[in-house]
């Protein structure tokens, strides 16, 4: 089972930048299809970012230009650079991992931006 714990989330300021982190406990070498979710209270959690085992990468519309996602395979861990950061973007963000036929998430980590 692989358990995933995310990091770097907290309070910032319009404009301002936040990296968030996602470790895994296991490698995450041949995990082929990971990213991020954020969600906000009372809607559906929303895809901002993915990325595959070769490098591609997607975006949420919203996040395009500001947000970059990446991997790092020796260190199990992915990443999630926020820049130029909004109050819409505030949410708690959550990292998925797609192994097999099964979905792991991590707890979540709050980003609030202030206006």
């Amino acid at each position: 089972q692989v358990q995933l714990v995310e990091s770097g989330g907290g309070l910032v300021q319009a404009g301002g930048s936040l990296r968030l982190s996602c470790a895994s406990s296991g490698s995450i070498f041949t995990i082929n299809h990971m990213g991020w979710y954020r969600q906000t209270p009372g809607n559906q959690r929303e895809l901002v970012a993915f990325i595959t085992g070769e490098g591609s990468t997607k975006y949420a519309d919203s996040v395009k230009g500001r947000f970059t996602i990446s991997r790092d395979n020796a260190k199990n861990t992915m990443y999630l650079q926020m820049n130029s950061l909004k109050p819409e973007d505030t949410a708690v963000y959550y990292c998925y991992a797609d192994i097999v036929a099964y979905t792991y998430w991590g707890q979540g980590t709050q980003v609030t931006v202030s206006s």
